[in-house]
């Protein structure tokens, strides 16, 4: 006979109770394991020295996304940065159309460049604007007339001017004047403007009569001691005292060194004299630093300049430049041009190249910019002399 304990066993596996027990601890084995690392969570939740990071904390830990345009990334307040390989010649070309506007939607397939009749590749283009370093090179021995109208003329220039710009105001007479350095806050930049308004106001009390039909040198009579500021352009046996070349020459130093990201331009106002004799640096001497350092040249010419037809000097170094020259025969007149010059100078194009098929033993290559648009006049500089391409 089989005791109890046995009848049992037997019974149990008979209905599968053993097994069943069996399920009931895998069941709970499992579970057990998938608690585990909620558990472990929890316990790192709960502990007080160890708080959640915060969405500013998660953000500093987060590495930094490389920008997917490098070419945005170089861009600052709106304004490109120009980023050229130093070996590049850099060409800014203005493009307007039959009525002088400009022609802003060219692409860089519609420009072709060359290098001593050598057509180049364009190897960089933009058609962004870019921040200007400008020298606003003030004549200082204009006619009384003239002289009001620029003096009240020049609050205007700041009005094209935007945030990422600079300015340097120079005035220039027999000698160059040459002011506070580089300014972008337009507040101070009022103020210096201000400062050479008084400058070139006449003086308070006229004349001494004994002098009046006397040469003046510097604004002093030539025969004495008492001042005597002359109402028109100082004048040395019929030629003008006047320092042109001399005035561009300085204010082309000033700008060497403002780096190729910049539109580097000198503002000129003035009647167009010069004396060649007065000058210590010529006119070929003086072209040669402006396209060794990429400057242009922008001239507005005043009354007396338009109606005398005294302004040779000022085309020739707009065209010569790159630039461009504007006639003004009145005040209103100049304000209106200010900011035509501000405007074009920055919306330039900017072709790149490096030269190839052409004779580097020569001093000086020329360029030529063509595009394929028909009715459209081109503005580029036309040569840069070797060893000191434009930059």
């Amino acid at each position: 006979m089989c005791s109890p304990h046995t009848r049992e066993a037997k019974s149990d596996r008979k209905f599968g109770l053993r097994p069943m027990k069996s399920l009931r601890k895998t069941v709970i084995v499992a579970l057990t394991v998938l608690l585990i690392p909620f558990l472990s969570v929890n316990a790192q939740d709960n502990k007080p020295d160890t708080p959640a990071p915060t969405p500013q904390a998660q953000q500093q830990q987060q590495p930094p996304l490389p920008p997917a345009d490098p070419d945005a990334a170089a861009a600052t307040n709106g304004q490109a940065k120009i980023i050229i390989p130093v070996n590049q010649v850099i060409v800014p070309v203005t493009v307007k159309d039959r009525s002088g506007r400009l022609v802003p939607d060219l692409s860089k397939d519609e420009f072709r460049i060359f290098e001593d009749k050598v057509e180049q590749r364009v190897a960089y283009f933009s058609n962004e604007a870019f921040p200007l370093s400008m020298v606003i090179l003030i004549d200082n021995d204009l006619k009384r007339k003239d002289a009001e109208q620029v003096a009240a003329s020049l609050k205007a220039i700041v009005a094209g001017l935007s945030a990422a710009d600079e300015a340097y105001i120079a005035r220039f007479d027999q000698f160059f004047h040459e002011g506070k350095g580089f300014v972008k806050d337009q507040d101070k930049l009022l103020t210096e403007i201000k400062r050479t308004e008084l400058d070139t106001e006449p003086a308070a009390a006229p004349p001494s009569p004994a002098f009046t039909e006397t040469p003046v040198i510097n604004g002093h009579s030539a025969i004495g001691d008492s001042p005597n500021v002359a109402p028109t352009t100082n004048i040395i046996n019929a030629q003008t005292t006047k320092a042109l070349d001399d005035a561009v020459y300085s204010a082309a130093q000033v700008l060497r060194d403002r780096g190729r990201e910049r539109r580097k331009i000198i503002f000129l106002i003035s009647d167009g004299a010069n004396g060649i004799r007065t000058n210590t640096h010529d006119y070929k001497s003086t072209v040669k630093e402006l396209l060794r350092y990429g400057i242009s040249v922008y001239s507005v010419a005043v009354s007396s300049a338009y109606f005398e037809r005294r302004f040779s000097r000022l085309v020739d170094y707009a065209h010569d430049s790159g630039g461009d020259v504007y006639f003004a025969a009145k005040r209103t007149t100049m304000e209106e041009l200010y900011s035509r010059v501000t405007e074009e100078a920055r919306n330039q194009y900017t072709l790149a190249y490096s030269p190839t098929g052409t004779n580097r033993a020569l001093d000086y290559h020329t360029i030529e910019v063509r595009v394929k648009r028909e009715g459209l006049t081109v503005d580029a500089r036309e040569g840069y002399y070797a060893g000191a391409a434009p930059h």
